[in-house]
């Protein structure tokens, strides 16, 4: 990605596609511009030209909508060839189309065994939501749970607040292995039924359709078009259970699946 500010000639690429088809999408890229393919062999980047400077704006509508353009173009790259490998907003070399096809040429190796792994298959988010009554309730029908209420109800002020401590430490750390043991088996059984899988952080808002809820498993799966309706099924019966919810999404261009191929610094 390019950090230079001059009006130097640069070149926006939006993915990488398994095809030497040479191509022209129109005037649909970002601020309308016109995207077509730059070839090697039996594969090419989907570009179009601009300045080889980064897009910024301090309009957020306008940067949403370059965004959206962005993954569009991507779609539409989806659609025409089948297998992308999706670049991330703002990736721009400077130079023209030679220096793509340079680029190409020197990562041909890893992106074609990247673009045969991905063949067929798309990303898909995983969400699994537990009620937060079903994962407080569960503790406290435990044995050891019961015995320190009782011990409380007979104990003086002072020793009683130390023991209310104590029951709040052991229902936390109850409710964690609880939610644990969850999110584990669930995660196994997700993970037989996919290519790949990535975990993501289940620390963040839990969307409004399901408060009252916490989020104990938040995957990025890779699945190939025709094993998805395993992956679904499952799903769907995790959503039938008590207490549980899914919010299942995709597909989506492989992002979490394509790591690092060498455009820093063009």
């Amino acid at each position: 990605m390019s950090s230079d500010n001059s009006h130097a000639e640069g070149r926006y690429l939006y993915c990488i596609v398994n095809s030497g088809k040479k191509t022209s999408f129109g005037q649909m890229g970002i601020e309308d511009s016109l995207v077509y393919t730059v070839l090697i062999n039996d594969i090419g980047a989907v570009v179009h030209r601009c300045e080889a400077k980064p897009y910024k704006t301090e309009d957020k509508e306008k940067a949403g909508e370059w965004i959206l353009t962005h993954q569009y173009v991507i779609d539409l790259a989806t659609k025409e060839f089948g297998t992308v490998i999706p670049l991330t907003f703002d990736t721009i070399f400077k130079g023209d189309d030679e220096i793509v096809k340079q680029w190409l040429r020197e990562e041909y190796r890893e992106l074609k065994t990247l673009l045969e792994k991905l063949d067929g298959k798309a990303e898909y988010g995983v969400q699994i939501f537990v009620e937060d009554d079903f994962i407080e309730k569960v503790p406290e029908e435990k044995e050891e749970i019961q015995r320190l209420r009782k011990e409380i109800e007979n104990k003086p002020k002072g020793v009683a607040y130390l023991l209310r401590k104590k029951l709040e430490r052991k229902l936390e750390l109850e409710r964690k292995a609880l939610a644990d043991k969850h999110a584990k088996n669930l995660y196994d059984q997700i993970k037989r039924l996919v290519d790949d899988v990535k975990l993501d952080s289940t620390k963040r808002e839990v969307p409004e359709k399901w408060k009252g809820k916490q989020m104990i498993l938040n995957l990025a799966c890779l699945a190939h078009k025709d094993n998805i309706q395993s992956l679904g099924n499952m799903l769907g019966e995790v959503n039938k259970r008590d207490g549980f919810a899914v919010r299942f999404t995709g597909p989506w261009p492989p992002y979490s699946f394509v790591g690092e191929i060498g455009v820093k610094g063009r």
